[in-house]
This record gives C-alpha cells, sequence and structure tokens, in this order.
C-alpha cells in the first residue's frame, strides 16, 4: 500500500490519477501509524513552504517522516520541505536532503515562476531507470533547491539546480512527475519498483 500523506498543501487530485493509471493501490492520510505501515510513501505539495512547515510541523509528521525506512518520494513543494531550509519564509525544514532551498532572482529574460516542460540532466540512479537522455518534465516553481552531493538530475532556468535528490531511501523531484507525460508516469513506475 501506498501512502500519500495529506498535509493541506495543494491539489492531491493529479497524483492519485497518475496513481491509478498504474494499477496502484494507495490512501491519502495523516494518520502516522497508517504512513509507517506503508510500502512506499508519496510527500506531494504544491504552495509555500513555510506554509508547508507549519502543517507537517501542526500534524507531528517530521519526526515520523525521518523514521521511514521504506522508498519516499516528495514531489515539488513536498521535496523543498525535505530540504534543510527554505528561503521562502526562511524556514528550518525537515533536513533530508543536503540542499538549501532558494529564490529565483527574477531577471529581465528569465522568467519566474519556472513554470513549464525544461530538459532534465545529468540524471542517475534507478529512479530514472529507461529514461531517454534529454527527456523533459514539466515544472511550476519560484524557490529551487541547490546542488549538493544529494543531486541526482539536474535542470537550469538562469541558474543550474537539483530537478531530483536522493539521500538512503528518501527521494524528491522538484518537478511533477505525475503532470510530465510518459516519461513521468516511467518515473513513477520506477519509484514504485525500488
Amino acid at each position: 500500500m501506498i501512502a500519500i500523506i495529506d498535509y493541506k498543501m495543494g491539489n492531491l487530485r493529479s497524483v492519485e490519477n497518475a496513481l491509478h493509471r498504474l494499477g496502484a493501490e494507495f490512501c491519502v492520510t495523516a494518520d502516522h501509524d497508517v504512513i509507517r505501515r506503508a510500502d512506499r510513501v508519496l510527500l506531494p505539495g504544491v504552495g509555500n513552504a513555510a506554509e508547508a512547515m507549519e502543517n507537517l510541523n501542526a500534524a507531528g509528521l517530521p519526526p515520523v517522516i525521518r523514521r521511514l525506512r521504506c522508498p519516499v518520494l516528495g514531489i515539488c513543494v513536498g521535496m523543498q520541505v525535505m530540504c534543510r531550509d527554505s528561503e521562502e519564509g526562511n524556514v528550518p525544514c525537515i533536513g533530508l536532503f543536503d540542499a538549501h532551498v532558494r529564490r529565483f532572482v527574477p531577471q529581465p529574460e528569465l522568467k519566474v515562476p519556472h513554470m513549464g516542460w525544461n530538459v532534465l540532466g545529468n540524471t542517475e540512479g534507478k529512479l530514472f531507470a529507461g529514461v531517454p537522455r534529454g527527456s523533459y518534465v514539466y515544472f511550476v516553481h519560484s524557490y529551487y533547491p541547490t546542488l549538493c552531493p544529494d543531486t541526482i538530475a539536474t535542470t537550469t532556468h538562469g541558474v543550474m539546480f537539483s530537478a531530483a535528490l536522493k539521500y538512503e531511501n528518501f527521494y524528491g523531484t522538484q518537478f511533477h512527475p505525475e503532470k510530465s507525460g510518459d516519461v513521468g508516469e516511467m518515473i513513477l513506475k520506477n519509484f514504485l519498483n525500488l
């Protein structure tokens, strides 16, 4: 069973639909025991990192997430809150990934938020098994995780940043695999097969 953590951060419907298409069994929950017993855990999120951390802390979820030993995948803000800290509200985060979350500096030729399709570079590891070199995935964000030893894929939007991270059993994607067509479906399938 897959647990999708519900911490009141954005629309979970697209993640649910993607899992339905893959034939996966899942539940949407904030129940600590259900999350601990899950075979896989997803931490999706859309919105503000400071609000996300406030909601996670109010639900007592950070220590539960830190202790998980099954594969865990954070998506977008869900990945950002798994980093050390975020400039969005200057908030300390869960601290699983050795990355800091920074705001894109607006420039005349650089649109913020970074919204739309962008190419993945430097992909490595089982999460990207079978993903063709130069594949495009879908992004919507104004803040990005810095490059760090946990980086397993990169993208460039003004600066090069971590498009995906991995530390032990924890994975994160800044892009939305559930909105990234066949490539995103392959990435989600790889996660389910870890």
